[in-house]
């Protein structure tokens, strides 16, 4: 297979051409011209992250929200400084990124209903071990623990309440987007038992670096982008002008439209007549109008038909008792 010049090379040859120091002869071999130097580009080997990016917008700013709620909550919960930042966003398979995990300390799989599908939180070891000592007490000037195993049942249910923790703070960030109600399914440390989806479903994984005195690890939020395709439409409306339809305004002239008074009318029947008529018109004089009493009466509201009704009386006083919507029939 020929490799395949990049723009700025093509450019290049082209700029060669247009002054004749590459020959454009195909006959013979022309020693005297010179070559343009280039590098293969293998387009199996291009990545789609910027794709996926493209269709799940605005997800850096979610998870820019939650780093910062999350170490707050944490400098709380543990009485020390926390810092959380979120370092990147890596797209692949699901199956490229778990054989990639196989010395990451702790996997907690998240449900997150209503979605269908839900996400994975996963600590390196050492902000395993560290979070578990921090938690029991220990100093956060302590060095990191480098321990050869896998954290025991005990020392996982000691990381499940972090991951609890994190589990409020990611509704906490997607509630400006949709009403999400995380949970821990189960928090594994063997990456065998762990699946949120299929070997080749893709994946988005942002990283985070957490840093409690002189501490510091990183772990990752991984979502399948099926579970965070219903929410695409949201998340690119995120800084977008129909955001007000949430704003005080909104709410504002919703309650003042509600208190406006507006007239209605129990119309009978109607006359038409000529205007010199009714300017001879004077008392007694009687006046037919087109009105069968056994049909029911006109509502108007604001001169608009909207109601049917028939008359009556409630405790000695006239009233009208509905009977059908305009256009619904009677």
């Amino acid at each position: 297979m020929e490799a395949i010049l990049n723009r700025e090379q093509i450019a290049e040859l082209l700029e060669g051409i247009k002054s004749g120091r590459v020959s454009t002869d195909l006959q013979g071999d022309d020693s005297t011209a010179s070559s343009v130097n280039f590098s293969p580009l293998n387009l199996f080997d291009m990545s789609d992250s910027a794709d996926t990016q493209q269709r799940i917008p605005n997800l850096d700013i979610i998870l820019d929200n939650f780093a910062s709620r999350f170490g707050i909550t944490l400098t709380n919960q543990l009485q020390k400084t926390v810092t959380v930042t979120r370092t990147e966003i890596n797209s692949s398979s699901f199956q490229e990124y778990m054989m990639s995990q196989k010395d990451a300390g702790a996997f907690g799989v998240l449900g997150m209903a209503p979605l269908k599908s839900g996400a994975l939180m996963v600590l390196d070891s050492g902000l395993c071990y560290s979070l578990i000592e921090i938690m029991l007490g220990a100093s956060s000037e302590i060095s990191p623990l480098l321990l050869d195993r896998k954290p025991t049942s005990i020392e996982l249910n000691v990381l499940k309440s972090i991951m609890l923790t994190a589990c409020g703070d990611i509704d906490k960030s997607l509630e400006q987007i949709t009403e999400i109600e995380s949970s821990i399914v189960k928090v594994e440390s063997n990456s065998r038992l762990v699946s949120i989806a299929e070997p080749d479903a893709e994946i988005l994984a942002g990283r985070f670096q957490l840093k409690v005195g002189s501490i510091s690890g990183t772990f990752d939020l991984v979502f399948p982008v099926v579970t965070l395709d219903p929410l695409r439409e949201q998340l690119r409306d995120l800084l977008t002008v129909k955001t007000v339809r949430q704003s005080g305004w909104h709410d504002l002239l919703i309650e003042e439209i509600n208190k406006m008074s507006t007239t209605v009318v129990a119309q009978s029947g109607t006359i038409t007549m000529p205007v010199r008529k009714v300017m001879k018109l004077k008392k007694g004089d009687v006046l037919s109008i087109d009105y069968d009493p056994n049909s029911p009466l006109k509502i108007l509201v604001e001169d608009n038909l909207k109601f049917f009704a028939i008359p009556g009386t409630i405790k000695g006083k006239k009233a009208i008792n509905l009977t059908g919507i305009y256009g619904q029939g009677e």
